[in-house]
Formats: C-alpha cells, structure tokens, sequence
C-alpha cells in the first residue's frame, strides 16, 4: 500500500468521523414561546412600546434622573452582576483555550537501585537526570469541545442578561420609593393642615359652649378627634425615615436624607404603549435570561452525548536524558517521541449515561423555566395596566367625594354655630374628608406606580 493511497483512506476516515460529529451535536434551537394572548384584553399590532424608552426619557424629573444614575454607578448588587460577566468572561476565554494544544515543561533527577548488582555501594544505585517537554492535544472529532464552548457562551450572555435584569429593577425600585416618598411627604402636609383646622373647629367648640350652644362633651370630642390626627404623623415620618434608608442601600451608601421634589409635579406619558407580547423576548432581560439558561443546558446536553464516543489525542515529548548530569547537554542525550491515541469509556460505573441523563432533564427544566418567566411577564404587564386604569376610575370618583365632603364639613359647622346640627356631624364630616384626601395621595401614587410597573415589565431602564 502506498502513501497517497494512505492519504485517501486517511481523508475519508476523517470526513466520515467529521459527519458523524455533526450527527451528533444538534444545532441549536430556540424553546417554543407562545405569545399569543399574553396580555390580558389587550389586542393591538403596534410595535410601540413604553419598554423601549430609555429611562431619562420616561423619568423627566431631575432629582430622580440623579438618583438613579447614582444608584447605576453604585449599586452593590449591580456590582455583583458584573462580578459574574467578569467570571463567566474567564470560562469562555477557557473554552477557547481548549482547542490549542498544552504544553508542559520538566526537570527532574531520578535515583532507582538495581537488585542484580553485588556492590551496592558501588554500582547498585544509578542517577537520571532528564529535561524536556511535553504537549498534548485533543482532536474535537465528535464536536464536544465545540459544545462546550457553545455552552460558555451560553453562559456568558446568561450573565450579561442578568445584570440588564438587575438594573432593570434597580431603575424601576428607585422610582418607587422616589414617589412613595413624596406620597408621604404630601400626606404628612395633608394630617398637619388637618391637625390645623381640628384647632379651630376647638376653639369654635369652645365658644360655643361658652354661649350654651353645646356642651363640654362636644368640646372634648373635639379635641380627642384632634389628637387621632396628630399621633398619625411620626408613624408617617417613621415610614419616611425607613424609606429613605431603604432607597440609600439602593444607592450604594449609608441611611441618610433624601432629596426630592413634589408628587403634583411629577409626570408620565398619556398614553401606555405596550408593543406586541413578543418583544418581550427581546426587550425583558430575565426572559432572555431563561432563554439562554436553556441554550446553555442544551449544548451541554451535546456534550454529555459526545462523552460516549472516544477521545483523539496526539501526544509528543522531547528532552535530555543522561546518567551524569556533565552529559545532560550532549546531542546523544536528545530523545523525541510522537503518538496517538484512541481513549474510549467501556466501564466507568455509569457516569456517561448519568450525566446525560441528568442533562437532558436540565434542558427539560430549563424549557420549562422559560415558559413560566414568559407567562409571568406576561401576567405582570396585565397586573401593571390594570392597575393604571383601576387609579384612573378611583382618581375621578374621589374628587367628587372629596368635593362633598368639603362642603359637608363647611355646611355643618354652620349649622353647629346655630344650633341646628349636633357636634357628632361635624367630626364626622372631618374624619372622612381627612381620610379623602389621604386616600386620594394613594390614588395618585398608585397611578404613576402602575406607570414604573408597567416599564419594568416590558423590560425598560436597562438601555
């Protein structure tokens, strides 16, 4: 048999170990998602969406445009975030380095005794002196390098995604507590007005009982009514207090004061543009996050499938070998080797077999995964419009109400004054508009809040 017909067997062996390979490991393909009527009552083919602002455009308010950039240059957990790209970054790198072949450098001096010698103190002990190196490289036949390195990068865009997710609930966490902060400072305004007017209506209390209009009782009343209100207030500025630690962790710092603006002054866009449900697979980062958490599991699963085949290698070595270590560097000291070889698993106590089954459940779970991370997407962009609209109804019916009760309390401290009406309408009329007004800040907060949600869920503030 001569070279050339060596080579063309030699060519076909490799181009028949090459399809098989590519047999082997399946091309990757994306998990079925079903999009279809994932937003509650809502039909439209608009590609619009309010996700795909940047968050400067969605947050006009200065105060909290500097927060949040604060909080996306400090944030620790965002940090973190990064910490894992930084790692999966060196895995991948790893995965490349996998194709070259290693290469190790020795030295060493080895001292055996031979039996066969009389004069062991003579000739019975003999010393090897070697230096060289060795390399070995193994051939990706069956595609499972390439897998795995499919897989490292699974993993590092996994870890990218991850840290969109975070800072995407950063953004969305900061606006929340920035308005609910606000909410409060307004309902603390609200109780210490209303603590206010409980002193007049005392002192109207007062006089009239001065003139027999009403008795002590009325007096009284009046005043315990006042300190309800009051003692509301620090349980207020204690939630303020908390808030204000809470939102400063998110910033990366200390518990400390925060600045901040008015809740009236604050604005969102009229109209609430959701796009159509399958951006979320582009725009939501912890849904492309379960997806590639699925592609990572996929091409291990190929790689657990290639671990039955067997193993190419090319190894080699060169060095120096003497007896005396005078003659470690004579040219008759060089030896060189080159081989190859085959390594198949026979019997390794059912590992292979395990790790693709184990592998293949994985893939399964993180199929799964995938479509629980979508339908709850889905589920929070319905909770976020609903949400808005529900704010919007209680917005136009507690104007109204309070517009009653306003005139209810001004009607019926007249009446009070002429004795046509008891004390008893009077408190009632203020307790009820305070708790109004209290709830009509609620109303507000809970609109622009459902504005934040609704951003989050179709994957804003990471751009």
């Amino acid at each position: 048999m001569n070279r050339n017909m060596l080579r063309h067997l030699l060519l076909i062996f490799l181009t028949g170990l090459l399809l098989a390979s590519c047999r082997l490991t399946q091309p990757y393909q994306t998990p079925p998602a079903r999009t279809t009527n994932l937003f509650r009552d809502v039909t439209t083919a608009d590609t619009a969406s309010l996700g795909s602002l940047h968050w400067k455009e969605l947050f006009t308010d200065t105060t909290l445009q500097r927060l949040i950039s604060a909080g996306i240059a400090r944030n620790l957990d965002l940090q973190v975030a990064y910490t894992r790209i930084q790692q999966a970054q060196a895995y991948y790198r790893q995965s490349g380095a996998a194709f070259f072949p290693t290469l190790n450098a020795n030295a060493g001096a080895t001292r055996s005794r031979l039996p066969e010698v009389q004069d062991f103190r003579q000739q019975g002990n003999i010393t090897q002196y070697q230096l060289g190196i060795s390399s070995g490289w193994e051939i990706d036949v069956w595609g499972r390098l390439r897998s795995n390195r499919r897989a490292s990068l699974a993993s590092l865009l996994r870890s990218e995604a991850g840290a969109r997710a975070v800072q995407t609930n950063l953004v969305a966490d900061i606006a929340n507590y920035y308005l609910l902060l606000m909410a409060l400072d307004q309902q603390v305004a609200i109780t210490e007005l209303t603590v206010v007017n409980w002193d007049t209506t005392v002192q109207t209390m007062r006089a009239l009982k001065y003139s027999a209009r009403v008795t002590e009782a009325a007096v009284v009343q009046s005043e315990a009514q006042r300190y309800a209100a009051e003692v509301t207030i620090p349980d207020l500025k204690q939630d303020i207090r908390e808030i204000e630690n809470a939102l400063s962790i998110l910033l990366g710092g200390p518990p400390s004061a925060i600045a901040r603006g008015r809740l009236d002054n604050q604005t969102m866009p009229p109209t609430l543009q959701t796009g159509v449900p399958a951006q979320l697979l582009a725009n939501r980062p912890d849904v492309q996050q379960a997806e590639l958490n699925y592609r990572y599991f996929f091409e291990l699963t190929n790689v657990a499938r290639a671990s039955f085949y067997p193993a190419v290698t090319i190894t080699g070595s060169s060095g120096l070998s003497a007896l005396a270590l005078t003659n470690l560097l004579d040219p008759g000291s060089l030896a060189i080797s080159v081989g190859a070889g085959l390594t198949q698993p026979i019997l390794n106590r059912r590992l292979n077999r395990t790790r693709l089954e184990v592998a293949r459940a994985q893939q399964q779970e993180a199929a799964l995964d995938f479509q629980n991370t979508l339908l709850n997407a889905g589920r929070e962009v319905s909770d976020a419009l609903s949400l808005h609209q529900t704010a919007l109804q209680k917005i136009q019916v507690r104007t109204n109400q309070m517009a009653a009760l306003q005139k209810s309390v001004s009607y019926s401290q007249e009446l009070v004054r002429y004795g046509f009406s008891s004390y008893v309408e009077v408190i009632t009329a203020r307790q009820s508009l305070l708790q109004a007004e209290l709830g009509s800040v609620n109303d507000r907060l809970q609109q622009l809040q459902s504005v934040v949600n609704l951003y989050r869920s179709l994957g804003g503030g990471w751009r």
